[in-house]
């Protein structure tokens, strides 16, 4: 097993949903990648717990998909399964284009006027990402206009209920991220959906969203091709 970073617990919070959050966030980055195998006693001694609160973590990294369990035997980092993923984005698709919908739609002017210098301020800060190839801070300000969208069309919480189930779509996107022009491509998707609500232009927004958020999965078998070890069916 990988050699985890420092741990530092917060004793004001539960053990396993914090472990469960930093290793879930290993696995996505894919620092652990598919076919790690987890050890409950290692990752104990590493975290500085009891196995219990790690057996919990495991147990919910079950449920989302990201690891194998083996009772009595191992827990292995699932490999990316490409229906899983494709299942995921229907349903993230489908919560978003609601979403851009629901904001074109808005009769509250502030709620747009209050949005878009949000939106484009993180997109300014991705350019600056992208420029210092600093993918880890290019993916959290991802996720972070998408969250914006979602959390002004109040559809904040299910969409945290969709990153639950996203963690197969995740890691196929960090696969796919490195490849020439993935991050311009992704700037240039972002701008369009803000130059649309700004317009207030509903086809326009869902239009490029479909664009946007369909880029990875329209190139999902080349990624199997080149990471064949990593995503399966």
């Amino acid at each position: 097993m990988p050699s985890l970073p420092t741990f530092k617990l917060d004793r004001q919070r539960h053990a396993a949903p914090q472990v469960f959050e930093h290793l879930r966030e290993m696995i996505v980055r894919l620092d652990l990648p598919p076919g790690t195998v987890l050890s409950r006693v290692e990752l104990a001694e590493a975290f500085g717990l009891s196995q219990t609160p790690v057996r919990d973590a495991l147990i919910k990294l079950g449920e989302e998909g990201l690891v194998d369990i083996f009772p009595q035997h191992a827990t292995v980092v699932s490999r990316i399964s490409l229906s899983v993923a494709r299942q995921s984005h229907f349903l993230r698709r489908a919560l978003e284009l609601e979403a851009l919908a629901t904001l074109c739609e808005a009769t509250e002017a502030a709620l747009l006027e209050r949005l878009l210098p949000v939106l484009r301020s993180l997109i300014e800060q991705q350019r600056v990402a992208a420029a210092a190839v600093d993918t880890e801070h290019f993916v959290a300000l991802d996720r972070a206009f998408h969250q914006q969208i979602l959390q002004a069309a109040g559809a904040a919480e299910l969409g945290e209920l969709v990153h639950q189930r996203n963690g197969h779509v995740d890691r196929l996107r960090r696969l796919h991220l490195p490849v020439a022009g993935k991050m311009a491509q992704i700037l240039t998707d972002h701008l369009r959906i803000t130059d649309a609500l700004a317009a207030r232009d509903a086809a326009a927004c869902q239009a490029a969203l479909r664009q946007h958020l369909g880029g990875t999965l329209r190139h999902a078998d080349e990624i199997r091709e080149r990471h064949p070890q990593y995503v399966g069916d």
